[in-house]
């Protein structure tokens, strides 16, 4: 199958990363998927939310957004919107998965996910490079001496996956996304543990065969996807 930009079905678009792109942040990087885009920050603060205060637990969470010019046609700033909600919960959801909460103390440690150029994958950019920007964060609050201990239990990352004119693809860009069969999301740990995974089909089921397919195809994305993160939070 010769694929829209000329990749393998099994192949990666290039993945890049510029760790401590921002100058205030605890952590941050500019995480690129092809042609997606994503800077992410993580900032800590004093304090929990209110349904964990006075338990010695601490709390990561995560807000998203597109800009305005992140699209051909201008995208509206709206926090609030369901998509952006519903893509802000999965990255907190995933980042809590591999973070010992109660090492961190009564600390919240906020993660944004900011989209400045979206070409398909920009929740699992965000996922792959908020946990660089968490970790490289939990990094210096440790140097600070805010943290007794790195809080991390294990390495996440995210890709996407589907079925594009019959046949299993990783790492869809918008073109191909726009017109896949099947449209899926994995998040997954280092060890192997699935998070999530998002799934649908566009115009006709699928089977367990081809999402069984499509997993093992996310797995081997995202391996390569977490000896990327290794190279930029050496030490965890």
């Amino acid at each position: 199958m010769k694929r829209i930009d000329g990749r393998k079905p099994d192949q990666l678009r290039a993945v890049t990363v510029k760790p401590n792109f921002t100058k205030h942040a605890h952590g941050s990087c500019l995480i690129c998927f092809g042609e997606t885009q994503v800077i992410c920050t993580a900032m800590a603060e004093e304090g929990v939310p209110s349904f964990l205060k006075g338990k010695g637990s601490g709390w990561v969470t995560a807000e998203y957004g597109m800009l305005p010019g992140s699209c051909p046609s201008r995208v509206r700033r709206d926090a609030s919107s369901g998509r952006a909600q519903e893509i802000q919960r999965l990255i907190g959801r995933s980042l809590r998965s591999v973070v010992d909460l109660s090492a961190l103390g009564e600390q919240t440690v906020k993660v944004d996910c900011d989209v400045i150029q979206a070409d398909g994958g920009t929740r699992t950019a965000s996922i792959t490079g908020g946990f660089i920007a968490l970790a490289l964060a939990f990094k210096r609050l440790r140097k600070e001496k805010r943290l007794a201990q790195l809080p991390l239990l294990d390495h996440v990352a995210a890709i996407s996956v589907g079925i594009h004119e019959g046949v299993a693809v990783l790492d869809l860009n918008y073109q191909e996304d726009s017109s896949a069969e099947v449209d899926m999301n994995v998040v997954m740990t280092a060890k192997g543990g699935l998070v999530e995974v998002q799934a649908t089909a566009e115009r006709k089921p699928f089977s367990k065969p081809q999402m069984e397919k499509m997993v093992a195809l996310a797995q081997n994305g995202i391996r390569e996807l977490i000896s990327l993160q290794k190279k930029y939070i050496k030490g965890i």
